[in-house]
């Protein structure tokens, strides 16, 4: 059972009014809101501090944010994405960080009311996802290149982590089309439409911490087919697709060992969507691969919305429970991105590369996990709040193009900088 608490705030800074030239700011201009936020029922408010409330404009872009606890919120008329984020401290004396979400939100009456689910953050113990490179690059004829995809994982821990049996997914539904799912299962499951997991018995691939794990399309060297991206013969694992397209033939490289296939939508290749319209994660599965793919099985109905009409429709893909979800990124780019396809407890944002649909700017670039702060011993831990928009710099220069020094892209030069996280240079 979850808590419902109302949380109006007491405004930090005065908001500006985006009015014209012949108007002014006055409190006129404002609505009221209420914040009603449902907590997780293990949860004591009168253990919650430093809470705050985020009000982002989605039409200027402009923030306004609210102090809790409060007295009342006053806003200018829009659509918001709201944000909340508080800290709160177990019973064990831990502190445990709180967020809460809710997208595109109508403010337009006095009377608002919001609602939004709060979910506890509670860090990892397991690999994150460091790294998505699903842009591509190009060949010289400004033709895009297929193969050079790849995904990084990373061990944020301080021990030994096992990628035995972790699985790499990407999800059914796009983040630029939102669609009535029935019945919707987002707060207990992912739809996914590919599955490829890291073999082992348990403890065969151990991974240091500070280490990485790379996942590539196609593991050889893609300069020899275009001069313009790189090699991933070091990959770790490759993902594999028998086909049955002779026009789409993969490429199983003699280097670099496949990953176990459990299931994709495609009788051809998989590629990670290319403009990233996708949430892309990493699973351990509890049941093995027959039970999984028997007892799975999601089917759900929507409605296509047409200038000939409007047509039932239903479709089915695999389920996976959020609670065998490790890591998630949601990736779209700003012009098209309507909804995130995960739960909020999983994703309360999403990185992007480009910044409306088909941007050529997006080839040679990634989004890369934001560098939080150096061990002792050098090692890099990287951001993990579960808010992609906060933990990923988007739209940067891949790790393997920094790290073989290739083109950053058609007519650039060659990468000469190393850095963490696409932003932070890494010393010499």
């Amino acid at each position: 059972m979850k808590q419902n608490i109302i949380i109006p705030a007491l405004l930090i800074s005065a908001p500006v009014a985006l009015i014209s030239c012949d108007d002014e700011f006055s409190d006129s201009n404002l609505e009221t809101v209420d914040v009603i936020v449902n907590y997780p029922s293990d949860i004591n408010k009168a253990d919650i501090t430093d809470g705050f409330i985020k009000f982002r404009n989605i039409s200027s872009g402009q923030v306004t944010e609210f102090r809790y606890p409060s007295s009342a919120i006053s806003i200018l008329p829009g659509i918001y994405d709201v944000e909340y984020d508080a800290n709160y401290t177990s019973p064990e004396g831990n502190l445990i960080n709180i967020k809460g979400v809710a997208r595109s939100v109508e403010v337009f009456a006095s009377g608002n009311v919001i609602r939004l689910d709060a979910y506890c953050n509670i860090a990892t113990d397991d690999l994150i996802i460091a790294e998505v490179f699903f842009a591509g690059t190009l060949q010289n004829s400004g033709n895009q290149y297929n193969g050079d995809n790849y995904i990084k994982l990373y061990n944020n821990t301080d021990h030994i982590v096992y990628a035995d049996g972790i699985t790499l997914f990407e999800t059914k539904f796009l983040t630029t089309e939102k669609l009535d799912y029935t019945p919707d299962i987002m707060d207990e499951a992912v739809t996914v439409q590919a599955l490829y997991t890291i073999p082992g018995s348990g403890k065969e691939h151990p991974v240091k911490p500070g280490e990485y794990i790379l996942l590539a399309d196609i593991g050889i060297d893609h300069r020899t087919a275009n001069p313009n991206s790189f090699s991933l013969e070091h990959a770790d694992w490759e993902w594999y697709d028998i086909s049955t397209s002779p026009n789409n033939l993969d490429i199983d490289s003699p280097l670099v060992e496949n990953l176990d296939k459990w299931y994709c939508y495609t009788k051809s290749i998989w590629l990670l969507h290319n403009r990233g319209f996708k949430a892309f994660g990493i699973a351990r599965i509890p049941v093995d691969r027959e039970t999984y793919l028997k007892d799975y099985w999601y089917t759900y109905y929507y409605e296509l919305v047409t200038n000939a009409g409007t047509f039932p429709m239903s479709q089915s893909s695999y389920r996976l429970p959020n609670d065998w979800v490790v890591d998630v990124v949601n990736c779209s780019v700003e012009a098209e991105w309507q909804w995130n396809v995960t739960s909020p407890k999983l994703d309360m944002g999403w990185a992007y590369c480009g910044t409306i649909d088909k941007d050529k700017t997006r080839y040679f670039h990634a989004v890369r996990r934001k560098l939080l702060y150096l061990r002792k011993d050098g090692t890099p831990v990287f951001k993990d709040t579960n808010n992609s928009t906060e933990d990923f710099n988007s739209h940067v220069t891949p790790s393997e193009i920094e790290l073989q020094h290739t083109i950053t892209g058609l007519g650039q030069e060659n990468s000469k900088i190393i850095t963490y996280d696409g932003v932070t240079p890494i010393a010499e």
